[in-house]
C-alpha cells in the first residue's frame, strides 16, 4: 500500500552552493568566467545543438543592475517530425511522468525535461538529512539517469513561456558560478511541473533570519547551524542568556514537515549531542509554533493527541493557538489568539509553514483566459491548462484542478438540508450537507470531513484535508464555527463562496503529483498528444485522472511514527516506526537510492550521527 507522508516540496528556492552558512537568502556566486571566453564556448556550442533550439549570447549588464535578456543572434532549424513534450521541474510530478514513460517513448514523442536542478530529491527524508541520520547523496537521483533513452535534459530555469508562440525562454541558472547562458526553445506540448514557492506571508524578517526547508542546501544549512550553535555555547566565554538562546530552536509550523523536523531534532541532540556536549543539555529548548490547538491537524485526531503526549514526555514545547507576528535577528514574536504577544529567542528557526505561487506560474496565467486561481494555475480533469488549447499541462503544485461552483447550487443544497424548515442549518446539519454534496462536488469533502471530527461524527472517510487560503481546512472558512452555530442563508452562501474561490481540489503533497505524473504518461503512452486539437488523437475510452488517497504518515521521533490509512485507521508507535522506515526505504525512486537509504539507516544506529560542520 502507498502511503505518502508531507506535504510536498516540489519547488526549487534557490541554490546557494554553500553548505555551511548562517540561514539567510544569500545572494548568488561571483562571476568566476571571462566574458569574452565564455562567448567564445558558446560560439562553438552553437553547432551542436539539436534541431529547433535556439542558441542565444548572454546579454551584457553590469554588476550593479539586473537587466533582461537582450538576444544578439538566434539560429532557427527545422523541427523534428515528432511531436516535442516539454517538461519543466525535476520534482515528484516530472519525474514521475519521465519514469512511467514506456522505454520506446522516443519514437512517439521527442521528451525534453528543463529544470534547474540537476536531480530529483526525495523530500519526505529531508528532515533525516538535516540532522545527519541520512546524507544527501542517498535521497538524490540524477535527472540524466532516469532521462536516459527516453529523451533529452537541459540544466536551465525556464524564465518566459509564451502560449501564443509555443516557446520557450531558459538560461542556465545564474547560482551555478556561471554567466548566464539563455536561449529559445519552441514546444508542441508543454508539462507544467515547477511546483511552488514559500510563502512568507508577508510577516517581516521571514526571509532574512528563517530557515526555509525545501530543498538540500536549506537541510544542510540547518544542520550547519544547529553544529554551529552548539559549538558557540559551549565555548567558556559564551554567557548564560546567550547560551540559551543558541540552544532554543524553533520550528514554525505543526504539519508533517515541521514536526519531522522537530523529531528528528530531538533525536540527534539526545542520541548523539548529549554524549558530546553534556553540558549543554539542560539548556536545550526544542518548540513548534502552530496555529491551530493541535499539531498533524489534517490527520486524525487520535493521532495528534498520541504526537502531542509523544512530544510532551521528549520535552518538546509547543505552542499552540498562536502565528507568528514578526521575526527579527535571533528572536520570533508570537500572538496567541488572547492577543498575547511574546518573544521566544533562538539559535536557529525553521519556517515550515505556506506555499504560494510560483512566479512562472502567475506570468503564465496573465497570457491565458480564465485564469484566475490565487495559487496555481486551473486545469480540466485531464490537467490540460485551461485557455491552452490542449497544449500546456500542470500537475503537482502548479496546477489545480478546476471544480464546479458549489455555491451556483446553495439554494438547491440548503433547502435540502433545511430538515426542520426553520430557514438556517445546525453544525450537524451542515456536516451531513456537505457530505452529501462531496459525491458532487469534491472540493467539499475535506470539509465534510473537518466538521466529521470536530463534531465527533461516527463516519470515517480518511483524513486527506486540503490547504485554503491559510494552510488548510482548520484556518478555513469553517473554523469559527461551534456547536452553537446557527448557519443562517446568506451565511451559508458565503462560505460556499469562500471554499470555492480559496480551495485546492487536492492537497498539495508528492503523493497527489506522483500520481498525476503517472497519469499523464500512461495518457501520453496510449494516446497521439501532439498539442494541436486538430491532430491530437485521444481514444474515447481515455479517463480523467482521479485521486486515490493511500494515506499520510509521519515520524515523530525516538523511533516512532504514526499513520493514517483510510479505513483501516491511525496507526502509532514502534511498530509503525518499522514500518515507515521500511516504506521510506522501499519507495525511493532507484535500486541504487534503496541501497543507499537502508545502509544510512544501519550506519546511524551502529556510528550515530555525523555532527561535523563541513
Amino acid at each position: 500500500m502507498l502511503l505518502q507522508n508531507k506535504a510536498l516540496l516540489g519547488a526549487r528556492t534557490g541554490l546557494d552552493g554553500r553548505k555551511c552558512v548562517a540561514p539567510v537568502n544569500t545572494a548568488a556566486h561571483p562571476q568566476t568566467t571571462s566574458k569574452s571566453t565564455y562567448v567564445r564556448n558558446m560560439r562553438s556550442s552553437v553547432h551542436r545543438q539539436r534541431a529547433g533550439v535556439c542558441a542565444v549570447m548572454t546579454p551584457d549588464r553590469t554588476p550593479q543592475t539586473s537587466v533582461p535578456p537582450v538576444y544578439t543572434t538566434v539560429d532557427k532549424s527545422a523541427k523534428t517530425s515528432k511531436p516535442r513534450v516539454v517538461i519543466l521541474g525535476s520534482g515528484w510530478g516530472a519525474m514521475s511522468f519521465i519514469k512511467q514513460l514506456p522505454s520506446n517513448v522516443s519514437e512517439m514523442y521527442e521528451v525534453i525535461l528543463v529544470s534547474p536542478r540537476n536531480y530529483f530529491l526525495y523530500t519526505p527524508l529531508l528532515p533525516a538529512v538535516a540532522t545527519g541520520t541520512m546524507e544527501e547523496r542517498s535521497i538524490v537521483e540524477p535527472v540524466r539517469n532516469l532521462m536516459l533513452g527516453k529523451g533529452d535534459y537541459y540544466e536551465a530555469l525556464c524564465k518566459d513561456i509564451d502560449p501564443i508562440k509555443k516557446e520557450l525562454v531558459c538560461c542556465f541558472p545564474a547560482d551555478a558560478g556561471f554567466d548566464e547562458a539563455c536561449f529559445k526553445m519552441s514546444y508542441d506540448v508543454l508539462i507544467m511541473a515547477v511546483g511552488c514557492v514559500n510563502n512568507t506571508f508577508g510577516i517581516k524578517g521571514v526571509d532574512t533570519y528563517c530557515n526555509y526547508f525545501k530543498s538540500i542546501e536549506d537541510a544542510n544549512r540547518l544542520r550547519c547551524r544547529v553544529s554551529e550553535c552548539f559549538e558557540r555555547a559551549a565555548l567558556p566565554a559564551t554567557p548564560e542568556e546567550e547560551r540559551k538562546k543558541l540552544l532554543s530552536f524553533v520550528v514554525v509550523g505543526g504539519g508533517p514537515t515541521g514536526v519531522e523536523v522537530a523529531a528528528e531534532m530531538y533525536d540527534m541532540i539526545h542520541d548523539d549531542l548529549s554524549k558530546l556536549y553534556p553540558n549543554l543539555i539542560k539548556d536545550v529548548k526544542i518548540r513548534i509554533v502552530e496555529l491551530m490547538d493541535h499539531v498533524l491537524s489534517t490527520y486524525d485526531r487520535a493521532i495528534s493527541i498520541y504526537t502531542g503526549e509523544q512530544f510532551k514526555r521528549a520535552g518538546i514545547e509547543l505552542v499552540l493557538n498562536s502565528r507568528v507576528a514578526s521575526v527579527a535577528d535571533g528572536v520570533v514574536t508570537v500572538v496567541n489568539k488572547a492577543n498575547q504577544a511574546e518573544d521566544i529567542k533562538f539559535g536557529a528557526c525553521v519556517w515550515a509553514t505556506g506555499i504560494a505561487m510560483n512566479p512562472l506560474i502567475k506570468g503564465l496565467q496573465a497570457r491565458l483566459p480564465g485564469q484566475n486561481h490565487f495559487r496555481s494555475i486551473l486545469t480540466d480533469d485531464y490537467l490540460r491548462v485551461k485557455g491552452s488549447d490542449g497544449s500546456i499541462f500542470a500537475v503537482g503544485d502548479a496546477g489545480t484542478i478546476d471544480q464546479p461552483k458549489a455555491v451556483e447550487y446553495a439554494e438547491a443544497l440548503f433547502e435540502e438540508a433545511d430538515t426542520n424548515k426553520d430557514d438556517q442549518l445546525s453544525l450537524e446539519e451542515l456536516r451531513i450537507l456537505l457530505d452529501k454534496a462531496s459525491k458532487q462536488f469534491s472540493h467539499l469533502e475535506e470539509h465534510a470531513r473537518f466538521l466529521d471530527m470536530k463534531t465527533g461524527g461516527i463516519s470515517r472517510f480518511g483524513s486527506l484535508v486540503a490547504a485554503t487560503l491559510s494552510g488548510s481546512a482548520n484556518s478555513g472558512p469553517l473554523a469559527s464555527l461551534d456547536d452553537r452555530t446557527q448557519v443562517t442563508r446568506d451565511k451559508f452562501k458565503e462560505l460556499l463562496s469562500k471554499i470555492d474561490s480559496g480551495l485546492r481540489a487536492l492537497p498539495a503533497t508528492a503523493q497527489v503529483a506522483k500520481q498525476q505524473g503517472e497519469y499523464l504518461a500512461d495518457l501520453f503512452a496510449a494516446n497521439k498528444i501532439t498539442g494541436d486539437p486538430q491532430t491530437t488523437q485521444v481514444k474515447a475510452e481515455a479517463e480523467a485522472f482521479k485521486y486515490s488517497h493511500k494515506g499520510s504518515a509521519a515520524y515523530v521521533g525516538r523511533d516512532n511514527a504514526v499513520f493514517d490509512v483510510p479505513k483501516l485507521g491511525p496507526l502509532t508507535g514502534y511498530a509503525a516506526g518499522l514500518i515507515w522506515k521500511s516504506f521510506e526505504t522501499y519507495s525511493q525512486i532507484s535500486f541504487r537510492n534503496k541501497c543507499l537509504v537502508a545502509t544510512d539507516w544501519l550506519r546511524t544506529k551502529l556510528f550515530g550521527r555525523d555532527i561535523s560542520r563541513v
